[in-house]
């Protein structure tokens, strides 16, 4: 039989850590607020088409020494197509730009083929869409849960959760990056794959209080988790591995994107070993809570 590893030795100061993070980056959110992007915000969004393909990293160091900062350089569809996005809504900011380019590099003009102006009332209906399709995402998570296992499952599950997304918009909060809708869907990204962790630990929990008769809640958890660490570890690393390719190679278009899965992905698998774990020691789960009702039969006593 494999050592058994004490994760649960050490629970107390998982919680303290948890609960240092939590409230940093309750804070962090109540003071500072997110640094919402464009897509949030509103402001202007301009197509150019170059002669040549374009080279977006050269584009952004030019609207950079132009004064245009925050601006958001994409690829759109051909190597020549690109797409500016940035605050304002001056009706002339396109050829504004435009001739900021070509002096910058007169050898690969740029012809300004549409100008949009997004207002900041559908910027605010992306984001309280995007909220409530978070929260509707957490609901039916618990409720899953709680049907396919036990409620102190689907309560252990949804705290780690919530825990997992706080996390990840303190950092976006504390540091102030930019959250646009590719950080969003990263974040409801992290709420999927944070779960499939938990789940695993969570069914081998219920299976070992069937196999292991004699063993206490803290002894099942610990024997649990380190029979899924290889499982964990394999599935984290590997995705980590992938995430980081993204951060280095994707750009800096998908860098928001890449660290927020980066920063969900490690406190997943950190939450599905603690924190919902610890939870159902704390519920005091028993092995007559996996126990289904009986229901009682109703005996026809007609002659």
């Amino acid at each position: 039989m494999k050592p058994v590893i004490n994760f649960m030795g050490i629970r107390h100061v998982a919680f303290a850590v948890t609960v240092i993070l939590t409230l940093v980056s309750l804070g962090s959110l109540a003071v500072k607020g997110l640094n919402f992007g464009l897509d949030f915000t509103g402001g202007t969004l301009i197509e150019f088409a170059y002669e040549k393909p374009a080279d977006l990293n050269k584009v952004r160091e030019q609207l950079r020494g132009a004064g245009y900062e925050d601006a958001v350089v994409q690829s759109f569809g051909a190597t020549t197509d690109v797409l500016v996005r940035l605050a304002g809504d001056d009706p002339q900011l396109g050829n504004k730009i435009a001739a900021a380019l070509l002096e910058a590099d007169a050898s690969n003009p740029a012809a300004v083929k549409r100008v949009e102006f997004v207002g900041p009332t559908v910027g605010e209906e992306l984001r309280d869409q995007g909220g409530l399709g978070m929260l509707l995402a957490l609901a039916g998570i618990m409720v899953y849960v709680a049907f396919r296992f036990q409620w102190k499952f689907g309560f252990g599950a949804i705290v780690s959760l919530i825990h997992d997304v706080i996390v990840t918009l303190g950092v976006f909060s504390f540091f102030e990056i930019p959250f646009d809708l590719t950080v969003l869907a990263a974040v409801l990204a992290i709420i999927g794959y944070s779960l499939n962790d938990t789940i695993v630990v969570f069914d081998r929990i219920r299976e070992n209080f069937r196999l292991l008769r004699k063993a206490e809640l803290i002894e099942n958890i610990n024997i649990s988790t380190t029979q899924t660490l290889l499982r964990t570890l394999a599935t984290s690393i590997s995705t980590l591995l992938a995430i980081l390719a993204l951060m280095i190679f994707a750009g800096e278009n998908l860098w928001g994107f890449s660290l927020a899965l980066f920063i969900g992905v490690s406190a997943g698998t950190y939450s599905s070993v603690y924190i919902a774990s610890i939870l159902l020691i704390w519920l005091k789960l028993t092995r007559d809570d996996l126990i289904p009702p009986v229901v009682a039969e109703e005996v026809d006593e007609r002659p």
